[in-house]
């Protein structure tokens, strides 16, 4: 059971449930493999809906790497996301909006 208070997602890949979370490494990890782009521009296509499938996968890969899973890049390639395209974008706006929300 996820936490969203805690900043967690579940996402299903491969019929198992887990739990994603950007953790301050695993956003760092994403910002490294932004290449010369800041964090905020990630935020920024989100936020405008003109996000990429690569913004996508290394959103989720981060959230992922951040609850633990130890796979890679190329493990999500062939992964069954249940849910599909949406619920992987739903999935991985969740994880931006609940990083950068005010804790209680």
């Amino acid at each position: 059971m996820v936490n969203p208070l805690a900043g967690e997602v579940e996402l299903v890949l491969d019929g198992r449930a887990w739990r994603c979370k950007l953790t301050l490494g695993a956003l760092a990890e994403l910002e490294a493999g932004l290449a010369d782009e800041a964090l905020v521009d990630l935020v920024g296509r989100f936020e405008e809906g003109r996000y990429s499938s690569r913004d996508l996968l290394a959103l989720i890969l981060a959230g992922l790497r951040g609850g633990g899973w130890e796979g890679r890049a190329r493990d999500l390639l062939t992964a069954e996301i249940e849910g599909g395209l949406v619920t992987a974008a739903r999935a991985a706006a969740a994880l931006l909006a609940r990083a950068f929300a005010p804790q209680p």
